[in-house]
């Protein structure tokens, strides 16, 4: 994978599009597991939602590497 993209005349680093992925699937996972009322059984729901991001973009940055 490119270390810079090119977007629009700007160069932006190439994890950007693997951030934007996580953050797809973060709102996909807060919406399912907020739909089925999953969110209460944990202590603190930010943190899972922080947890949940930061794996998920730990994994794809990995995949790219």
């Amino acid at each position: 994978m490119p270390r810079e993209i090119a977007i629009g005349g700007a160069l932006v680093p190439g994890l950007l599009v693997w951030f934007v992925l996580a953050i797809a699937l973060l709102l996909l996972f807060d919406r399912v597991v907020g739909r089925y009322g999953l969110y209460r059984y944990v202590w603190h729901p930010a943190l899972v939602r922080l947890a949940f991001l930061v794996c998920v973009f730990g994994g794809l940055a990995l995949l790219t590497f």
